[in-house]
């Protein structure tokens, strides 16, 4: 059983929904290396978030990004965490219901993602700045 862990900082973005995969992949060239494992992503922030979702129609994106605006909208008056501005209280909300990690197979050297599915980091605030994740791979390597 090999075990591998690495941190990759994404650079800023702006609120959205970003597709992430191929940074994932160059972060840790490893999976290449593997038979069968898993593959754990952790954000480290709690106005940010995961998931996976349709890697080529980037529409998908903007919708998932107008959905969740209108699902948890800034300014409502019921927020009393305010004092990082209106963005923050609905990014801490966000950042939970969607949450911070995911665990994606990894077979044969590559990421056991369905055809059309990608890696969104989910930028919750307008400009969250820099994102840093941890990146845990384990499993069996390919016999050499």
């Amino acid at each position: 059983m090999t075990w591998i862990q690495k941190d990759l900082r994404l650079k800023p973005r702006k609120r959205g929904f970003h597709l992430i995969t191929n940074e994932v992949l160059s972060a840790i060239p490893e999976i290449r290396d593997m038979k069968i494992g898993l593959l754990n992503i952790f954000i480290r922030h709690t106005s940010a978030s995961l998931t996976i979702n349709e890697n080529a129609d980037p529409d998908v994106r903007i919708d998932m990004e107008s959905y969740f605006s209108h699902s948890v909208p800034e300014n409502s008056s019921f927020y009393t965490h305010t004092i990082e501005g209106p963005d923050d209280m609905p990014a801490h909300i966000k950042a939970s219901v969607i949450g911070p990690s995911l665990n994606i197979p990894v077979r044969n050297g590559s990421l056991h993602l369905g055809t059309w599915q990608g890696i969104y980091m989910n930028e919750h605030r307008n400009y969250g700045g820099m994102r840093e994740l941890v990146l845990t791979l384990t499993g069996e390597k390919n016999e050499r």
